[in-house]
């Protein structure tokens, strides 16, 4: 444990809030893990979402060339203050990152240049964040968090697997995936109820298929709408079509009108887009 910050836990009188899914990691080790597998060094720029109290932060100063930190709890900014005080090349923010203007703030503290998110995500607002990030328009480089093990098998998911979904395509439309470490409950502070897993996100060049974007997103909701159905009955249901209509577009695309939205990949709703514009 990293004896110095626990210390100022219990210092500090610092009270967890189950609200805003506090829970630290105190292991050197495997912060040291999660601030390798982030990849960044001396010239890059890191915007953490979820300072906590510093664990993670103070390693990442130690790599990185600037480091903007959000934390949302008011209470943890003087623990922040003393962690932090060895370095000068962190701005920490007590900000809300689904309200903050990430815009500014990386254009006043982080300066011009490819951003690397790292993260400690709360579970209840994990693909809200991500989802918010990959469809912004800030110059990120790559996502490295920690989520519950569970979302890491969606992102990473394959088709035609029970985690496969709309997650899995909007993640690797953008970015490629991979689970880079795993992490048991009982390194948190205090442990949660389920064990989680970091995954590094890096932005692809372009995305895998050249199509229309807005249609290939509606036809992925559509995908996924009820995964129990088959997708000519999704595409009824979501963009208004009789059944002939909808068997013909996915008989142009090249499936059986049998089936369904989770057996179709990134190029295979590309190609159904098509179909669809056509």
């Amino acid at each position: 444990m990293s004896s110095d910050i626990e210390r100022l836990i219990k210092q500090n009188n610092f009270k967890f809030q189950h609200s805003l899914g506090q829970n630290f990691i105190l292991d050197e080790a495997i912060l040291e893990d999660i601030a390798d597998a982030s990849g960044v060094g001396i010239s890059d720029h890191v915007l953490e979402i979820g300072a906590g109290a510093g664990s993670l932060t103070r390693m990442l100063c130690k790599r990185a060339g600037k480091v903007l930190a959000l934390e949302i709890d008011k209470n943890l900014m003087p623990m922040l203050g003393v962690v932090l005080s060895p370095f000068d090349n962190v701005h920490v923010e007590n900000a809300d990152v689904m309200k903050a203007d990430l815009a500014s703030l990386i254009e006043k503290h982080l300066g011009e240049g490819d951003v690397h998110v790292v993260a400690n995500l709360p579970y209840y607002i994990t693909t809200p964040v991500i989802m918010m990030l990959l469809e912004s328009d800030l110059p990120i480089r790559s996502l490295t968090i920690m989520v519950q093990k569970e979302v890491a098998q969606r992102i990473a998911a394959k088709p035609k697997s029970k985690d496969y979904g709309a997650l899995t395509l909007a993640v690797q439309y953008r970015m490629s995936a991979d689970i880079a470490l795993e992490v048991t409950a009982k390194n948190f502070m205090p442990p949660p109820k389920v064990d989680s897993s970091v995954v590094v996100l890096r932005r692809l060049e372009k995305p895998p298929v050249d199509t229309d974007e807005k249609l290939f997103f509606r036809l992925v909701k559509a995908c996924f709408a009820m995964r129990r159905k088959t997708l000519n009955n999704n595409l009824c249901a979501s963009f208004s079509l009789s059944k002939e209509k909808a068997a013909a577009i996915i008989e142009k695309a090249g499936f059986k009108p049998t089936v369904r939205g989770e057996e179709l990949s990134i190029t295979d709703i590309a190609a159904l887009a098509e179909a669809f514009k056509e």
